[in-house]
């Protein structure tokens, strides 16, 4: 089946930098839609970046632009968050999702808390 298992969450200082990680498998990697959501406590669920299947185009919310790295390592089956100069209100829970290209069907991995804090 479908797995997205996610790492590289943890507690950082305002300023530091962390890089999220999501292996996937159980479906063919790169054709599919794939993205970076995020969910502070009280908040609904955001998108904060995203990869087009086959080009990888990136894509990122206002927020994050110019901070974040959505990224992919092919032949590792793996997507990429690099985020830097993070912020207090970074503080979420992170979410990899994949849309699937022949069925629209959204996969999502456990999610992996990251705190920004002094």
């Amino acid at each position: 089946q479908v797995q997205l298992v996610e790492s590289g969450g943890g507690l950082v200082q305002p300023g530091e930098s962390l890089r999220l990680s999501c292996v996937v498998s159980g479906i063919i990697f790169g054709i599919n839609d794939m993205a970076w959501y995020r969910q502070a406590p009280g908040q609904q669920r955001e998108l904060v970046a995203s990869s087009s299947g086959g080009g990888g185009v990136a894509r990122y919310a206002d927020a994050v632009k110019g901070r974040f790295t959505i990224s992919r390592d092919y032949s590792a089956n793996t997507l990429y968050l690099q985020m830097d100069t993070l912020r207090p209100e970074g503080t979420a829970v992170y979410y990899c999702n994949l849309r699937a290209y022949y069925t629209d069907r959204d996969y999502w991995g456990q999610g992996i808390q990251v705190t920004v804090s002094s």
